[in-house]
C-alpha cells in the first residue's frame, strides 16, 4: 500500500510540475521574464503558492527547469555505438530535428532572445544547462568514431557544429523568425540524409554506405 501511495504522490507532483512549467513558459512569452511573478504563475497553473515554492524556490530555478525539459531526451536515447558512421549520424540527425521541432524549444529561444539585454543570465542558463550538454553528447560520439577509425577529425568541436548546423539552419532558425514556417517530415528526412552525406564525404576514412538520394 505504501508503495502505491508513494507512486501516486510522485505522479501528482510530476503533473503539477508540468502545469507550472507550461504556465511559466506562456507567461514569460506574454509578459516577459521580469514582469512575471511566481504568484502569477501559481495562479495560472492552478496550484498553490506553497506547492510552487516547494518545486521551484526561485524564478531562476523555474527557468532552469524550462531549459532542462526543452532539451531533454528519453533515457534510451544515448549516443549510438560507434562503428557505423552513416547509421549513427542518421540517428543523431533525426533526434536533433525532432528536438528542434518541439514547440517548447522555439518558445525557449524566443524568451532568451527577448530578455537577453536585461537578463543575460538566462542565455547562460540556456547554453550551460541545455545546448552544451546536448552538444557534448554529439561531440563524444564523433570522438568515438574517430577512435574507431571510421572518421578522421582533427577538430571535433568544429565537426559537431558543422553537422548540427546543417540541420538546424533549415528546420529550426527559419521557424524561429518566420511565422507559420513548417517543414514536412519528408523534407526533414531529406535534410538529415544530405547532412549525413556531406559530413561523410568530408570526414569518412573510407566509402561509407550512404543513404539513397530521394
Amino acid at each position: 500500500m505504501s508503495g502505491s501511495v508513494t507512486t501516486y504522490h510522485q505522479r501528482v507532483a510530476q503533473e503539477k510540475r508540468a502545469l507550472i512549467v507550461r504556465a511559466a513558459t506562456a507567461l514569460f512569452l506574454e509578459l516577459g521574464y521580469d514582469r512575471t511573478s511566481l504568484a502569477r504563475i501559481a495562479e495560472c497553473s492552478g496550484v498553490s503558492r506553497a506547492t510552487l515554492f516547494k518545486q521551484f524556490p526561485s524564478k531562476a530555478a523555474l527557468f532552469d527547469a524550462i531549459v532542462t525539459e526543452s532539451w531533454s531526451t528519453a533515457d534510451e536515447e544515448a549516443p549510438p555505438t560507434a562503428g557505423n558512421l552513416v547509421d549513427g549520424l542518421g540517428i543523431i540527425g533525426r533526434r536533433y530535428a525532432e528536438l528542434l521541432g518541439r514547440a517548447q524549444m522555439t518558445d525557449l529561444f524566443r524568451i532568451v532572445i527577448a530578455e537577453l539585454p536585461r537578463f543575460p543570465e538566462l542565455a547562460h542558463a540556456q547554453f550551460s544547462h541545455g545546448k552544451m550538454p546536448y552538444f557534448e553528447s554529439v561531440r563524444g560520439y564523433l570522438l568515438a568514431e574517430h577512435e574507431a577509425g571510421t572518421v578522421r577529425v582533427e577538430d571535433v568541436e568544429l565537426a559537431a557544429t558543422q553537422f548540427l548546423g546543417m540541420i538546424s539552419n533549415y528546420v529550426f532558425w527559419p521557424a524561429l523568425l518566420v511565422p507559420g514556417w513548417e517543414v514536412s517530415a519528408e523534407r526533414v528526412t531529406q535534410v538529415v540524409d544530405e547532412a549525413v552525406r556531406t559530413f561523410a564525404a568530408r570526414y569518412a576514412t573510407q566509402d561509407p554506405r550512404l543513404p539513397p538520394r530521394p
